[in-house]
């Protein structure tokens, strides 16, 4: 078993990635990899150049939403593919297309697959924006209108941070009991452990990884914590209430004005949080640790103790992106 404590070895590198299904994949200076578990107990192990990044890339609170949603598709398209990969996509052959699915196969083929993943992603978004957004505004409309003359305007914001982080850890909770969700956060734990033996600048070896922290500061989860606590200080602090510029009569239709001027701020918002992210991925001080806390707490619900198998798929995806010879690997 792993220590929960992070050790601070110095070495802080811009190696990152992301569990899949029965795989990993993880992206370095230059290149990329992902390694999946194929039916047969064998590792495929895929690499790809990255392209050289934009100038709104690096930009300081630019390059946070940016790289978000750039990360975001790139780490559905290897998701979908691992899925592939892995053998969960397959017919088990009890049962024959039919000749509609065989037409679309042969007319659309892979066309049709990144048309659905497209229509997935937007509905994702749409979901997420309703559930994250609009569902807290409107609860707290509807306590306004309970508390009729009393003023409560004033609590709006963190009313409505609050219920993101409990709708938030309550989804994490619920879709961690799932049997394959559990088997991708064991994957999550062993992306973690394997970078952590790379920082603290051991051989990557299955022996090395097991007992090394299976959580990271620089983790998904802890971003998008952090991302939850950026926007319940800024929104408190910035004016968004419509009826502040002008009178709204209709009840639904300020809420809605509502959560339009949030998606608006979002990108600021993001790029805020990418910011404090990579402060907490570089430095290990007092400020860093109190910042980091919640998203480590959290990695506690999305990250599970792997197997040797599965810290061998992870040591066989982040091979590829070690730095090669004179490159700069230092985050």
């Amino acid at each position: 078993m792993s220590k929960d404590k992070i050790k601070d070895t110095g070495k802080k590198t811009k190696i990152g990635g992301q569990a899949l299904i029965e795989g990993i994949m993880m992206r370095g200076v230059s290149n990329a990899a992902m390694a999946v578990r194929m039916k047969d107990g064998s590792i495929d192990v895929e690499e790809w150049e990255l392209k050289e990044r934009k100038w709104y890339e690096k930009t300081p609170f630019i390059r946070g939403s940016i790289n978000f949603v750039t990360q975001l598709m790139d780490g559905y398209k290897c998701m979908m593919k691992s899925a592939e990969k892995s053998g969960m996509l397959d017919d088990d052959g009890s049962e024959e297309p039919s000749k509609f699915e065989k037409w679309l196969d042969d007319k659309f083929g892979d066309k049709l697959t990144n048309a659905i993943m497209a229509v997935a992603m937007v509905i994702g978004v749409a979901l997420a924006v309703v559930l994250f957004l609009f569902v807290p505004s409107y609860l707290f409309s509807l306590i306004e209108m309970a508390a009729g003359d009393v003023d409560i305007s004033m609590w709006k914001s963190t009313f409505e941070g609050v219920m993101k982080l409990i709708l938030f850890v309550a989804y994490m909770a619920v879709v961690a009991q799932m049997k394959d969700i559990k088997r991708t956060y064991e994957y999550h734990g062993a992306e973690h452990k394997t970078i952590a033996c790379y920082e603290a600048g051991k051989p990557l070896t299955v022996e090395n990884v097991r007992p090394m922290c299976r959580f990271h500061p620089r983790c998904g989860t802890s971003f998008i914590i952090i991302t939850l606590l950026v926007s319940i200080l800024f929104y408190s602090i910035v004016p968004i209430e419509p009826g502040q510029w002008f009178s709204i009569e209709n009840n639904a239709l300020a809420v809605m004005l509502r959560v339009v001027i949030k998606l608006a701020f979002l990108p600021l918002v993001v790029g805020i949080a990418y910011e404090l992210i990579r402060l907490a991925g570089k430095y290990t001080n007092v400020f860093t640790r109190v910042l980091s806390a919640p998203g480590l707490w959290m990695q506690r619900l999305t990250t599970r103790e792997p197997d040797d198998s599965q810290i061998e798929v992870a040591i066989a995806a982040m091979k590829p992106c070690l730095p090669k010879e004179g490159e700069n690997d230092n985050w």
